[in-house]
């Protein structure tokens, strides 16, 4: 529940933005849904600080090793720091070219620019608390990053309507509200971290905290399978937000916010991924393979139901919430007819989300990675239809749902055989 809890204040970040900006207007939220995509891309890629941090410290953490445990964690966040940079400095230079990619109208470009520009420097702070809170799961601590999230959440709402109204700075308040916030929600986490390394070390602490190069390059080379995998699939998303930007600007509004509205969803259903990553990995690590697969068992049923659930939520409010995000009355039809398909598919979201975690605190990326390839492959002619035929917005999220059908009908075959539940402290 805390970690359901935390996840669910990660997207609202998004949520504010979009339901703030959206009431500056359809240009400056067709501006966000660029911006949100490419930024999501920049952390999307990333995200195996957090999962792989999550599966390798759960790992050491179930041998009984905590101390090691924690090393790996150093590790992994001082990964994300030089990412980070690297990350921050290619966004903020190549802001106008990212957004030119998308090929939404130019004033709705200039606005993507605007808010990546801003938004770059807190780059480095959202990678350090994507590493941080998969170190704090991977001990079992998700009550820590919830309260992170939500006081970081908070502090975005007041600054984003501060700066973005109070102080008429329009979506670029809204992106230096949300940098702010990432930065205190980053310096909160390492504290945390520190503090538990101090009780585990002592007078040592030092030399565990500077950065290892060996360390470093080890949870480097760890993160490059399921690198690979966020990629492949980070690309079918945007894809999918590059057939909405050539409908127009009430096609890519739409979207925009459905999008926002399904990672809402997706953070959801994914705090029973990241149970099914941390279970998992303490699970084998202490070497007992059999109640890995009670686990797993276990956590696709909720998997699925939770999916049942919140897919009727959606379906009851998908009248409701568009007026909260436009005054449009075009986006918001094409909105009310996408958050439709959108509820339809959560069930089978559920039982893919948890499969994937499974598979991640298990430490089986290799396969993870080949697989998102293969679902990639398959996804491009989906696109050149949808291009073709000039769908609406849910007729994207139909062509997206294919995508999801056979994601689902890899990961199910995958774990019901052997070779991804191995033993030991690692794999």
């Amino acid at each position: 529940m805390p970690a359901f809890l935390a996840l669910v204040a990660e997207p609202l970040f998004l949520l504010a933005d979009s339901a703030i900006v959206g009431r500056l207007g359809t240009v400056q939220l067709a501006g966000l849904g660029v911006a949100s995509a490419a930024l999501a891309t920049t952390a999307g890629v990333f995200v195996f600080l957090a999962y792989g941090t999550t599966a390798s410290v759960s790992r050491r953490a179930g041998a009984g090793d905590l101390l090691g445990a924690l090393r790996l964690g150093v590790d992994g966040v001082w990964l994300a720091v030089l990412i980070g940079l690297a990350a921050a400095t290619t966004l903020i230079l190549l802001a106008q070219p990212i957004a030119d990619a998308f090929g939404a109208s130019g004033p709705a470009t200039d606005q993507a620019v605007t808010y990546l520009r801003i938004s770059g420097i807190g780059v480095p702070a959202m990678l350090v608390v994507m590493a941080a809170t998969g170190v704090l799961r991977g001990l079992q601590d998700t009550r820590t990053p919830l309260v992170v999230a939500v006081a970081g959440f908070s502090l975005n709402i007041v600054l984003n309507v501060v700066l973005v109204y109070g102080l008429d700075l329009g979506i670029g308040g809204s992106a230096l509200g949300t940098v702010i916030a990432q930065t205190a929600m980053a310096l909160s986490l390492v504290a945390v971290i520190v503090h538990a390394l101090h009780r585990q070390h002592g007078k040592a602490l030092a030399l565990v905290l500077r950065p290892h190069p060996g360390g470093v390059l080890a949870a480097a080379r760890d993160g490059v399978p399921l690198l690979v995998r966020t990629l492949a699939l980070r690309a079918v998303l945007l894809l999918t937000t590059w057939v909405a930007a050539s409908g127009g600007d009430v096609t890519l509004a739409a979207y925009q916010v459905s999008a926002t509205i399904w990672t809402f969803l997706v953070f959801a259903l994914d705090a029973l991924a990241i149970a099914a990553q941390a279970l998992t990995g303490y699970a084998l690590g202490a070497g007992d393979v059999e109640r890995a697969r009670r686990l797993t068992a276990l956590m696709v049923r909720w998997g699925v139901g939770c999916g049942v659930v919140l897919g009727l939520v959606v379906l009851a409010l998908h009248q409701v919430l568009p007026v909260l995000f436009t005054e449009d009355p075009l986006v918001r039809r094409a909105l009310a007819a996408a958050l439709v398909v959108v509820a339809v598919q959560q069930p089978l979201s559920g039982f893919v989300f948890v499969l994937d975690g499974v598979l991640i605190g298990a430490g089986d990326g290799r396969w993870l990675a080949v697989a998102a390839i293969a679902q990639l492959v398959l996804y491009v002619p989906v696109v050149v239809l949808m291009q073709a035929a000039d769908v609406a917005t849910s007729g994207l999220w139909w062509g997206f749902g294919a995508f999801m059908l056979a994601r689902g009908l890899l990961l199910g075959w995958r774990a019901r055989g052997d070779r991804w539940a191995v033993a030991g402290a690692t794999r």
